[in-house]
């Protein structure tokens, strides 16, 4: 069983759309018991990181999620899920994360350029790093397949931990993986076959 995290923030419903056309079953929950249980965690999330902070640790769920994924389980967060693992961001102040994967979440407005809109939205190619090539996540896919992103923000200095990035005048964080800890600024419920095909993998891990 896949749960998915409701903590106020995130689209919901086509995830576990997404998961269920896969074969999967998934939960919606605010439960950490059924986190718990779950054999693994997707954390969604849309818009501001500061409120989706408080909203987690709010419901109590950020000390929950933290301990599972540090215990093993494997996490995917996705978007502003994916952005929750790092250890901080600075859009609007800076505000701490869940201390998952390394790095740190910044506006991707001073490294683009001045051309280009804010946020990044639409279809663009993964680039795998060295590592993402050797990664389960992408066994199903292949370098240069398209994902449906929609960002103004992007973690940075994640060494080790990337697994690929995204040309948008700038090479943008697009997915990570610290141990059993995965993040996908894209949103693969809606990037069609691909984004399917990386859901697979992750429920086989």
């Amino acid at each position: 069983m896949v749960a998915i995290v409701d903590y106020g923030v995130g689209n919901l419903f086509s995830l576990k759309s997404s998961l269920a056309y896969i074969g999967e079953e998934a939960v919606v929950t605010s439960e950490p018991k059924t986190l718990e249980r779950a054999e693994r965690i997707i954390l969604p999330g849309v818009g501001a990181f500061a409120d989706a902070a408080e909203k987690l640790s709010g419901c109590g769920l950020d000390k929950t999620v933290k301990a599972l994924a540090e215990a093993g389980k494997p996490l995917m967060g996705i978007c502003l899920g994916m952005q929750l693992l790092f250890d901080k961001s600075f859009e609007f102040g800076e505000t701490a994360g869940l201390g998952l994967v390394r790095g740190e979440v910044k506006p991707i407005e001073p490294v683009i350029p001045k051309d280009y809109k804010v946020p990044h939205i639409g279809w663009n190619a993964l680039r795998f790093s060295e590592r993402g090539r050797a990664d389960g996540i992408f066994k199903y896919i292949k370098d240069g397949d398209c994902v449906y992103f929609v960002h103004s923000f992007a973690a940075t200095g994640c060494g080790e931990s990337l697994l690929a990035s995204a040309e948008y005048g700038a090479e943008l964080t697009a997915a990570v993986r610290s141990g059993s800890v995965f993040g996908m600024q894209f949103h693969p419920e809606k990037s069609g076959d691909v984004g399917l095909k990386i859901l697979k993998a992750f429920c086989e891990i």
